[in-house]
């Protein structure tokens, strides 16, 4: 079996990093200081009031001109549902290697366990193990609930239950953000709200176990997320780095926060106004650490496309229409995201276009 497969058994104790694990230097540059990203209170926004909602836009409006990070508070979670769920993530994250290989990401497909996506990439691994499932809300079904008890087993239907819940809960809290990002923007409150409503989310469990030689090796690589809005929380150990000011920059664990960024395709939605921005996670040597992310996604087959107030405000469409099946299938098929993801999309959108056409 090959190492990413063994990530949590054999690599925790390993006295050194396998060199596949190992990144260039240029990747391992320390952090020094911690990112000044605002922390939004949703109090007064969720709640209807005039003055909160223009001070929150505000704040996300110079949030994501600047490296489309923020942290939100008073988000309307129950904190003992986010608890559950990071309770059910170790749950998961503790059975024994081959039950969570039987869940193992097959070729082509997003669902699944993952051990360091050895499945896809062969080199500058990242030490970590994920689980990622879909969530929509247009169906009666509770997909999540079925996923777990379905290709897991039916001792996980607890686990499938709460998560569930909360996908719910990220995907309602989403829906007001992207409402939020629309004022901020000056454009109708709801103008992104049907590219939305019916669209299949990621949602992904992130274990990074401890490594001995956390200074060779990065839990995920530094890369943009190519979705539209990542909502993710963050246990007590921290180690997400955010590339802003031409620097790494810490973001420390807020147990009662939701930290917030911006993906390539709501730059695109944008007009390229709020930054998609450089991120990473690294290891530590004597604690794992764990996170919930939640992918907010359009609806595959909606054209993604910036507001023609925006566009005529700058003077220049900056991205050709596409889908996000279009840029989803680029990132699993032809491109491991990084930090160009959407311009080397853009590329690659048109000269299909023009061999399809020619």
């Amino acid at each position: 079996m090959d190492s990413g497969g063994l990530l949590r058994c054999e690599l925790e104790v390993l006295p050194h990093v396998p060199t596949n694990f190992i990144w260039p230097k240029e990747y391992l540059v320390d952090a020094q200081h911690e990112l000044q990203a605002p922390v939004v209170d949703l109090y007064g926004f969720l709640r209807g009031e005039n003055e909160a909602t223009k001070h929150a836009a505000k704040l996300i409006s110079e949030a994501c001109l600047k490296h489309g990070f923020f942290q939100v508070i008073n988000h309307g979670v129950d904190p003992h549902l986010i608890r559950q769920a990071h309770d059910q993530m170790d749950t998961f994250f503790k059975l024994p290697i081959h039950r969570k290989l039987s869940v193992h990401k097959t070729p082509g497909s997003m669902w699944g366990y993952s051990g360091a996506h050895a499945h896809r990439f062969s080199s500058q691994l990242p030490w970590k193990e994920t689980l990622s499932f879909p969530y929509h809300d247009n169906t009666l079904e509770p997909v999540v609930t079925n996923y777990f008890k379905s290709t897991i087993g039916e001792d996980f239907e607890q686990t499938g239950e709460t998560f569930q819940k909360y996908c719910g809960a990220m995907k309602q809290l989403g829906m007001k953000l992207i409402e939020l990002l629309a004022m901020s923007l000056g454009v109708d409150r709801l103008h992104y709200r049907d590219l939305f409503e019916e669209g299949c989310s990621i949602m992904r469990c992130n274990n990074y176990p401890s490594c001995q030689q956390p200074s060779l090796t990065l839990g995920t690589g530094p890369h943009c997320d190519p979705t539209s809005l990542t909502i993710l929380h963050q246990d007590h150990v921290g180690g997400l780095h955010v590339f802003a000011d031409n620097k790494w920059q810490t973001v420390p664990p807020r147990l009662d926060a939701f930290v917030v960024n911006i993906g390539d395709t709501f730059t695109a939605l944008s007009n390229g106004r709020y930054k998609s921005c450089l991120h990473r996670a690294v290891v530590n040597k004597y604690k794992e650490r764990k996170s919930l992310a939640f992918f907010l996604c359009p609806k595959e087959d909606k054209l993604v496309r910036a507001p023609n107030d925006i566009v005529s405000m700058d003077g220049t469409k900056h991205y050709p229409d596409f889908t996000w099946s279009h840029l989803l299938h680029f990132t699993q098929n032809h491109y491991r995201a990084d930090q160009a993801t959407l311009p080397n999309f853009t590329k690659w959108l048109l000269s299909s276009k023009t061999t399809h056409t020619s």
